[in-house]
């Protein structure tokens, strides 16, 4: 079965909005930039985002791990519970998702719908990410932050390099 948005877009109404006066396709538009899923199966998409041991997260642990470097996970007495934790060299590495933490790159795009709950929420979370960050620093632990567009460019090998 064809998804709403097909089902419209094969529809003749698109046809009658088009051959008619132009302001027609101002609602064209807002009908295609609405979400295409249901609340339901939406809330159950987003809950199979997970928060540990993503794939970014993953990638980064096995390059320091084939670099010799021994660590722990996501340790719970430190602030905000670092995802990578090198004790040795007293430092943390968190690896941030661009658009759960609002950088400003490819992959960090805003949200389409529901705009004010999710810059209310992505706001949030770097107020968060500054206060524990700072925390980190204040209890001696240097801080590297590799960022998902990091990955995807290969940047985060050099910068894990130069930093351990």
């Amino acid at each position: 079965m064809l998804p709403p948005l097909a089902l419209f877009l094969k529809s003749q109404q698109v046809e009658l909005f088009l051959n008619q006066d132009w302001h027609y396709l101002y609602y064209i538009l807002i009908y295609l930039s609405m979400d295409i899923v249901s609340k339901k199966k939406r809330s159950e998409i987003m809950s199979k985002i997970r928060s540990k041991n993503t794939k970014p997260e993953i990638i980064v642990r096995k390059f320091l791990f084939s670099k010799g470097m021994r660590y722990r996970l996501h340790a719970g007495k430190l602030p905000g519970k670092p995802d990578i934790v090198l004790k040795k060299y007293k430092t943390a590495v968190q690896v941030r998702g661009c658009f759960w933490h609002g950088h400003r790159c490819k992959l960090g795009s805003s949200p389409k719908s529901n705009r004010n709950y999710w810059l209310k929420k992505i706001m949030m979370n770097k107020k968060r990410d500054e206060k524990n960050d700072r925390k980190l620093k204040y209890l001696g632990y240097r801080l590297l932050i590799v960022r998902e567009c990091d990955l995807k460019k290969n940047k985060y090998k050099k910068k894990l390099n130069s930093f351990c």
